[in-house]
């Protein structure tokens, strides 16, 4: 069906979104549990993904170009059933930083995904909960004194910068959620 993994792999990161997107629009998500059919359609592109790396190795951009390298991080990052996969992707994505033919972000976002999946404290600080109000904050860091120096080292901004766009984004989506009229209270 696909002469290039790049294409399929591809048509893989967009047709998750695009079922994500269907099935927040349906109101089905956010739950509390793994959403069936997403849980399906991301098992299915974990079991294609190997293939393509049993073959090619990680397909990072020398392979398959920017877009694709970025859709098997994608595909990985949502491998939730198969952890096993997802700490041995983080090995091979290490590898594909190391000599520049993948962006160091994914493997910080990677790396803290299978920490904080396994129970463990994430090392970059990317992956965040959200306090009793709603608003952003990192799930527990190991050594937590030294994170803004891991995090430039792969190309991201600080901690503090990071958490201050991900209240901002949430400033935004709940002035932009209906919360525009004014009550009077008095």
């Amino acid at each position: 069906m696909y002469h290039h993994p790049a294409d399929e792999l591809i048509a893989m990161m967009k047709e998750d979104q695009h079922v994500l997107q269907r099935l927040f629009d349906s109101g089905e998500l956010p739950s509390e549990s793994y959403h069936p059919r997403m849980r399906a359609l991301h098992e299915r592109n974990t079991s294609r993904l190997k293939e393509i790396i049993d073959c090619h190795g990680w397909p990072g951009i020398s392979l398959v170009g920017e877009e694709a390298a970025k859709a098997a991080w994608l595909i990985v990052q949502h491998s939730v059933s198969d952890p096993q996969f997802m700490a041995e992707c983080a090995v091979l994505l290490e590898d594909a930083v190391a000599r520049a033919d993948a962006p160091g972000w994914q493997l910080a976002f990677l790396h803290d995904r299978v920490r904080t999946l396994s129970g463990r404290p994430q090392y970059y600080g990317t992956q965040f909960d959200v306090d009793e109000n709603g608003w952003p904050i990192p799930l527990p860091i190991e050594d937590a004194a030294a994170v803004d120096e891991r995090r430039a080292r792969l190309g991201l901004n600080s901690l503090e910068e990071r958490q201050n766009q991900m209240a901002e984004q949430e400033r935004k989506r709940r002035a932009s959620s209906g919360n525009t009229k004014k009550c009077d209270t008095g």
